[in-house]
């Protein structure tokens, strides 16, 4: 406590002894460590021994830090630790409170809860199930000009993809709406016999058959869903938040005895809330309770992806009675970056050429911290902000920004550098160009290329053991046991001759468990040099240990795979999080043999499913000194490095509601340039409106023909999200900011730099 110096803003927030308080941190100004300190000195000064501060953050990381911080700071106070306060995620709030009375919502005691894994799995069988009853369903969505094989591939490669994504985003909305599969599909049954209202006046987009289409696909895949989870007796993380407000709005003693056990809640990260968290927090709260919450709006970039909106905390901090505090002061960044960071915030707020994008920033400026302070800002220097105005090609980019890193490493080893990307696939590419240059680097992607070569290592000595009388699969074995990365290419070549030996050997046991007569190893002996023997006859031996282990439960087995395989810590800590991974596959699935367990290992493998507790947010990532980090911007939010580049800048991946600007949710394939993601959402919203607004179900709703509308609305919100998450990625900068854009691979043109490059270009080189 000693050692926390706070600044202006700072002493406000710990001057707080009740009432309500929101709070708008700039990047970079201590609102974690400050919300820690506050809740430590309310732990030690305001609750009674019965009582708790609570805590609601937004990843698990960060309970992991509060935890920490607020452990650090009561103990220096002469306290217990670990006790007077409970830092949660909302999601483990939810399920505190549904554990306590789960009969309220009609659940029993032992109810399960599936991760989100188990959840993709059931709602794919779900979305398959609806693929298979409703096989024609494409045929409303799709490009009228669309013919012959086009049309046959587009329906069954790239629709399947499109009803998934649908899905998912669907039932996550309803269970945010608080509205069951059941209702929506009671608000639909008269659907069909109501006229639509546009298609009279010719304006609906799509034909009469189609309206509410979409709401019909969600709900019926939702309520599905819905069964499956029953009969597993389980619960998603999404119902856990639904059925935790049933709870609070049903039992009013109970919601009383929460009240008086959390007299205060601290809410961090606010602009991330949903619906349903500010209704649970509200209630939590109470009429005259004490709730403080901080955020920064302009940093708010999950909406697009979840049910989180900025609106809430924006509307909190305007709402009377509400005492404002502004954390302006940041130690992260030289002045410039700040100035540069400033300045987009203020072009968009006043000059963006989309009117609907002027309301993405709240008008906050980033200051520098004051003389004295613990935090000085690094010195300020202008020319290491660069916004390259070079017209490159994505390949011409990729080796620009990696011939510009390998220059700076050789000077500033000590240091720490990132290159930012809009999207992952770009981050691949980063990544392969700069490990085929030897240049020192790792990644913080959906999955990082080491998971995914750790889990195919893995899945390929498993398919092995699943099927052992292929030689094939024994060859592939003998390749991942014998990596090839660490040797010079005379020995590459001595291996690729075993490995090609191996496959061709047409009896695997008289290799693996030779008898009198039947030893393929012997056979070979004439044709092999004495290195190449004992290198087989080592293979074998290790062979049959693993094929002894294949009667171990999987975690174990793979374990053990792991100790024989590995010997980096990274790679084994990988091999820990992948062996509980399969024993929760096995528990949840009693009759999967090893090949089923497998192709568990191998989508992630293969990058299909995000391989959880393995990002940033989970692990504490501390950027290294001397190897480059490429991280998507999302990502990055929360890290700094010395030196940042931010790449494809373009407006593709920066659209601004301009004539010529491209929407990635807006599928070539589908008619009108839907966002079929959009309209779907706004029929669910509409059919989800109480009664008592006299617009339930889609009469009067303005949500049921698929009039384009929801796809501009989308468009104009993720217009807003993207230009926060430039801001996002300019804040990540210490030092040294380089931004780049390229002109795209596409075939209907050129790309060009994203509206927002151009305006702090030309800003830049006017103040020069």
């Amino acid at each position: 406590m000693s050692e926390f110096r706070p600044r202006s803003g700072q002493q406000q927030v710990l001057a707080y002894i009740g009432g309500m308080m929101g709070i708008s941190a700039v990047p970079g100004s201590g609102k974690t460590h400050t919300l820690a300190v506050l809740a430590a000195q309310l732990v030690a000064e305001r609750v009674d021994d019965d009582q708790e501060v609570l805590v609601v953050t937004l990843v698990n990381s960060a309970v992991d830090n509060f935890k920490r911080r607020i452990n650090q700071l009561i103990s220096q106070r002469g306290l217990l630790a670990n006790f007077g306060y409970r830092v949660r995620t909302l999601h483990g709030l939810s399920h505190d409170i549904v554990r306590e009375r789960p009969g309220l919502v009609g659940l029993s005691d032992d109810f399960a809860i599936i991760d989100e894994r188990e959840a993709d799995s059931v709602r794919q069988d779900a979305v398959d199930a609806w693929l298979r009853a409703n096989p024609d369903a494409a045929e409303l969505f799709l490009a009228p000009d669309l013919e012959g094989d086009r049309a046959r591939w587009v329906k069954t490669d790239r629709w399947p993809s499109v009803v998934r994504s649908i899905a998912a985003v669907y039932i996550k909305r309803a269970k945010d709406l608080q509205v069951t599969p059941q209702i929506l599909l009671e608000r639909l049954a008269p659907e069909r016999a109501t006229p639509s209202p546009l298609a009279a006046t010719g304006q609906s987009l799509i034909a009469p058959d189609a309206r509410l289409a979409l709401a019909r696909m969600g709900a019926e895949i939702y309520a599905d869903y819905q069964r499956s989870l029953a009969y597993r007796g389980a619960v998603d993380f999404d119902d856990l938040i639904r059925f935790a407000l049933q709870i609070l709005d049903v039992a009013p003693d109970f919601l009383a005895r929460l009240q008086h056990r959390w007299p205060y809640i601290l809410e961090d990260e606010a602009q991330d809330s949903s619906q349903a968290q500010e209704k649970i927090l509200r209630l939590l709260v109470g009429q005259d309770g004490n709730w403080v919450r901080v955020g920064d709006v302009n940093q708010a970039i999950y909406d697009t992806f979840t049910n989180a909106n900025p609106r809430f905390l924006r509307r909190y901090l305007q709402e009377p009675g509400v005492t404002q505090v502004w954390l302006d002061e940041s130690g992260r960044s030289q002045p410039a970056i700040f100035e540069l960071a400033n300045y987009l915030v203020d072009w968009t707020v006043t000059g963006h050429p989309n009117p609907d994008a002027r309301g993405a920033f709240l008008q906050q400026h980033i200051q520098p911290t004051g003389p004295g302070d613990p935090q000085p800002n690094p010195a300020a220097d202008r020319g290491a902000v660069q916004l390259v105005e070079r017209d490159f090609t994505p390949e011409q980019e990729l080796v620009a920004v990696a011939d510009s890193l390998d220059r700076w490493l050789a000077d500033h080893g000590d240091q720490t550098v990132a290159v930012l990307v809009p999207r992952n696939q770009r981050g691949f590419d980063m990544i392969d160009l700069l490990k085929a240059r030897g240049t020192p680097c790792l990644e913080l992607l959906r999955s990082t290329s080491s998971t995914r070569a750790t889990a195919g290592s893995l899945g390929n000595l498993l398919r092995c053991l699943a099927d052992p009388t292929s030689s094939r699969k024994l060859a592939t074995a003998f390749q991942v046991w014998r990596r090839d990365d660490r040797y010079d290419a005379e020995a590459k070549a001595r291996l690729e001759a075993l490995v090609a030996r191996i496959r061709s050997c047409r009896t695997v046991e008289a290799y693996l468990w030779p008898r009198a007569g039947e030893d393929w190893l012997a056979a070979q002996m004439e044709q092999l040099s004495a290195a190449d023997v004992e290198l087989l006859t080592e293979f074998r031996q290790m062979a049959q240990r693993w094929h002894m282990a294949a009667t171990m439960p999987v975690d174990q087995l793979l374990l053990t795979l792991a100790g024989d395989l590995f010997e980096r810590p990274e790679e084994l800590a990988l091999a820990h999080k992948l062996a509980a991974l399969l024993r929760d596959v096995a528990d949840a699935h009693p009759t999967y043999r090893l090949a089923e367990l497998v192709e568990e290992l191998a989508v992630i493998a293969r990058n299909e499913r995000r391989f959880l507790g393995l990002g940033s947010g989970d692990t504490g990532f501390e950027p290294p000194r001397g190897r480059v980090t490429v991280a998507t911007m999302h990502k990055a939010k929360g890290l700094e490095w010395d030196r940042v580049y931010l790449m494809s800048v373009n407006n593709y991946n920066f659209p601004s509601g301009q004539a010529h600007d491209t929407y990635i949710a807006e599928k070539w394939f589908i008619r009108d340039g839907l966002n079929l993601e959009a309209e779907a959402l706004a029929q669910l919203e509409a059919l989800a409106r109480p009664a008592s607004t006299g617009q339930t179900g889609p009469e009067g709703s303005g949500g049921g023909d698929l009039s384009g509308t929801p796809t501009e609305q989308a468009r104009q919100a993720y217009v807003s999200e993207r230009l926060r998450l430039l801001y996002v990625g300019i804040t990540r900068a210490r030092c040294d900011l380089i931004i780049t854009w390229n002109t795209g691979r596409r075939r209907t043109g050129r790309l060009q730099p994203a509206a927002p490059w151009i305006a702090l270009h030309e800003f830049w080189q006017g103040e020069a």
